[in-house]
């Protein structure tokens, strides 16, 4: 091989070398540009979900925002709120005052022993009853059944007063009342399986309606901050002329029958 072909060769092998490295060096380019750009988009995309996630963290909640909701007030009801809820006859001279909250277990208690007799005690005319609901074992258990069976018991007293007596009764009975661990009464369809067993109430379209819209929501909200304001601390708690009612043992409430109408028997008398 002569001089000048050896010389070529080595000159055509280094510019073969020169192009290789400068694609390389492109190809380096290129990759760390991309990384650079996918880095930009990760930071942004991370920036952008943190700044969403708080953004839905600060949004309130749905019973927070609720609070906002234009106020229907249910039929048979008083008051600027419509939170006062009184039933029987006028001609009744007293007004036997009930805190319950929807959840608890011990006005579920109540209910079933006593509850028939305290309607009939409203039927008979011997005197009036005024419902205060509470909804503070939600705010215990972070749950949302109290609030939502109040609303729901909200629609069912726009159908009548003997609709919602009878629906209170229902929600408290032994079959349908849940442990107060289980939030159940959170689900519509749950409440609207319950007033299926009262009949102005079985598949009774606006009222249905009413409680998978939340018509009441806002007016159970208020309803609670009555209860809340009351100084009244639990519940069941039965009051007449600003006295609590109680048992035999002078400090709960009463929790049969005949402790009931010891203590409505003196209440009336006072």
């Amino acid at each position: 091989m002569s001089k000048r072909n050896s010389q070529s060769a080595k000159t055509a092998a280094r510019e073969r070398l020169r192009a290789e490295r400068e694609r390389q060096a492109k190809r380096a380019k290129v990759k760390r540009q991309i990384i650079v750009a996918c880095s930009v988009v990760g930071v942004l995309a991370a920036a952008g979900g943190i700044s969403y996630a708080v953004v839905q963290g600060n949004k309130p909640g749905y019973w927070e925002a609720a609070k906002g909701d234009k106020l229907v007030k249910p039929a048979h009801t008083t008051g600027e709120n419509g939170t006062t809820v009184v039933i029987g006859k006028s001609s009744a001279k007293k007004t036997l005052e009930m805190y319950e909250d929807p959840r608890c277990p011990v006005c579920a208690q109540f209910e079933q022993a006593v509850g028939s007799t305290v309607d009939k005690g409203i039927e008979d005319g011997t005197y009036k009853v005024q419902f205060i609901g509470a909804t503070f074992i939600d705010d215990s258990t972070r749950g949302e059944g109290s609030k939502n069976a109040l609303s729901a018991m909200g629609a069912a007293l726009d159908v009548s007063t003997d609709a919602f007596l009878e629906y209170k009764a229902a929600l408290y009975s032994a079959k349908y009342h849940p442990e107060e661990s289980q939030d159940k009464f959170k689900d519509d369809s749950y409440l609207i399986e319950v007033a299926d067993t009262v009949d102005a109430l079985k598949g009774n379209k606006k009222f249905q309606t009413a409680v998978e819209n939340g018509t009441y929501d806002k007016w159970a909200l208020l309803m609670s901050e009555k209860f809340d304001d009351s100084g009244v601390t639990g519940t069941p708690t039965l009051e007449m002329d600003g006295k609590k009612l109680t048992g035999s043992d002078g400090k709960n409430t009463p929790m049969t029958v005949a402790d009931f109408q010891a203590a409505i028997g003196k209440a009336l008398a006072a």
